[in-house]
């Protein structure tokens, strides 16, 4: 037998959380056709010696839904072996829509997830009112991974109700009518829906998004309609009570962004907590795989304000650099940030400037200025200094420790990742949480088996989503597959660049030790490098 692909002599990991075998991986018409002893020949062959073999990554948490109109490739999730992508989480999405609503849906999803609000109108096709004409609309993209998609409260209640939505209580003639639009998202695609409890999260004038403090009874109702359909209902904010009532109607399957404290013992807490939560309910929690938070540095944001440093901030990175090496300059920069406050340097950690971002390192900014004598700006001029300007920190404001997240990670309803893509992407770069999950939660503390890691990224998401096909190495299988170097996958430094339409910027994150993605049977990614097949599809709840 010919077969499009032959995966040759490697080890696989097939996703189920089962030891790894050695073995071949056969593909043919976007399917896996053969696993174990495979004796036909494929058009293209991968010599996988050496090298591990899995199921595609799926990404639970991303915020692709504007991003990929302008980049069908979805970086940075496909560098890191993503693919399929759950968009729409949050509440956030851009159906259903009546046409004089696009601007305040563009707003909302600039104020609440740091995505440019021009670059959404003018990257958008905007050729649909309902969810399912939306689904029809990002087919068109012919996008380099997979797209599930999460239909949003804020969406859906300002369809229905207007102005009233930011904080009324809706009638229960507008609560049925919200119940029937999802119930038709599902029916044209959707995969559940999502809402947003996050108080912090606004609308462009100042108010809370439309669903903040929406009645119990709404969601209740809503659920009602999705638990019968086998869909989702995702959460971000809210608590336990509330994820009860939801999960206990109509059986919902329930998926909500978690985390811990950090004091001594808090991961754990949260771990039992959550599997008391669970007892006799679908409910997945999904949490941080490190400090996730705020990055800034010579190349991007800076950490003080004065005149001196909105001057500074006005140069490319050449310009920063020599000003920083001005020694005049450099007194004045720090005499201003002498007198402010700032950011609290004892959650700043810096990332280094070798071709790994130090994310384990625990030796915070204040630590390193306090053993030099020195005042932390003169810390981080020395360190952009001796970096070329392309050191980076990160500002720790979730998921600080690592120990507290190991305890989190006991449950086994919780999941890592959170990785936000596509959102904050001028703050923040968790895009590549499924190489860190390699490098660290497996090979570096050996936390995670290499099954039990893999099972976490693939098959276990796989059915918090609700697909069938993908998600493990079996024949029949839809053909979404990694060949990666268990001993050299990792993140590399993050890097602003400015390719977002109008020029924006945005942190970008590429991977190493990734051979080969494949993507429905077709090469998508070769060492590293895309191929420019782009075999993404649309998924769909239900097909």
């Amino acid at each position: 037998m010919t077969y499009d692909i032959v995966i040759r002599g490697g080890t696989i990991v097939d996703g189920t959380g089962s030891e790894r075998v050695a073995g071949d991986v056969a593909v043919k018409d976007g399917l896996i056709a053969a696993v174990g002893n495979v004796e036909g020949e494929g058009r293209q062959e991968i010599d996988a010696s050496g090298q591990t073999v899995t199921p595609g990554f799926i990404d639970i948490h991303t915020h692709l839904d504007a991003q990929m109109s302008w980049d069908p490739d979805m970086t940075p999730v496909s560098w890191h072996g993503v693919t399929t992508a759950l968009i729409g989480n949050c509440g956030m999405t851009f159906a259903p829509c009546h046409p004089e609503h696009r601007e305040l849906l563009a707003g909302m999803m600039e104020t609440v997830e740091d995505i440019p609000k021009e670059a959404i109108l003018d990257g958008l096709a905007w050729d649909w009112e309902h969810y399912g004409g939306y689904l029809d609309s990002i087919a068109k993209l012919d996008t380099a991974i997979n797209v599930a998609g999460l239909v949003g409260h804020a969406a859906v209640r300002y369809y229905v109700m207007g102005e009233r939505s930011f904080a009324e209580d809706a009638t229960d003639d507008e609560q049925q009518q919200m119940a029937d639009i999802v119930s038709k998202a599902i029916e044209s695609g959707a995969f559940g829906f999502s809402t947003n409890r996050y108080e912090p999260h606004k609308a462009p004038d100042g108010r809370s998004i439309p669903g903040t403090f929406a009645k119990i009874e709404e969601l209740e109702k809503i659920a009602s309609a999705v638990g019968p359909r086998d869909a989702l209902m995702q959460f971000v904010g809210g608590d336990f009570e509330l994820y009860k009532a939801v999960a206990d109607t109509a059986n919902n399957r329930v998926l909500f962004s978690f985390g811990t404290a950090q004091d001594e013992g808090a991961g754990k807490r949260s771990a039992d907590a959550l599997d008391k939560l669970c007892e006799g309910r679908d409910i997945t929690g999904i949490s941080h795989v490190r400090g996730s938070g705020y990055m800034f540095g010579l190349q991007s944001a800076l950490p003080a304000q004065g005149a001196t440093w909105e001057e500074i901030r006005k140069l490319d990175l050449q310009g920063r650099l020599e000003a920083i090496n001005h020694a005049e300059t450099a007194v004045r920069l720090v005499g201003e940030a002498k007198q402010q406050d700032g950011l609290p340097m004892d959650r700043v950690f810096y990332l280094g400037s070798g071709e790994i971002p130090d994310y384990a390192n625990k030796t915070s900014v204040k630590d390193v200025s306090d053993a030099a004598g020195e005042h932390w700006s003169e810390t981080f001029l020395r360190l952009s200094r001796e970096s070329n300007g392309k050191g980076l920190f990160n500002f720790h404001l979730f998921s600080s420790s690592f120990e507290e997240q190991a305890g989190l990670f006991q449950s086994e309803h919780m999941y890592p990742g959170l990785g936000d893509a596509g959102a904050h992407v001028s703050q923040i770069m968790d895009a590549g949480w499924a190489s860190f999950m390699l490098s660290y939660w497996h090979r570096h503390t050996g936390y995670y088996s290499l099954p039990q890691a893999i099972h976490k990224m693939t098959a276990g998401p796989a059915k918090v989503i609700g697909l069938k096909d993908r998600g493990v190495i079996r024949e029949g299988m839809r053909a979404d597959i990694n060949v990666f170097d268990v001993n050299e996958v990792a993140e590399l430094q993050p890097e602003l660049v400015a390719d977002f339409p109008g020029g924006a910027p945005r942190y970008i994150q590429k991977s190493k030790g990734f051979k080969a993605t494949i993507v429905n049977g077709q090469i998508s990614l070769k060492d590293g490098e895309f191929t420019g097949t782009r075999a993404g599809q649309v998924l769909r709840h239900g097909a």
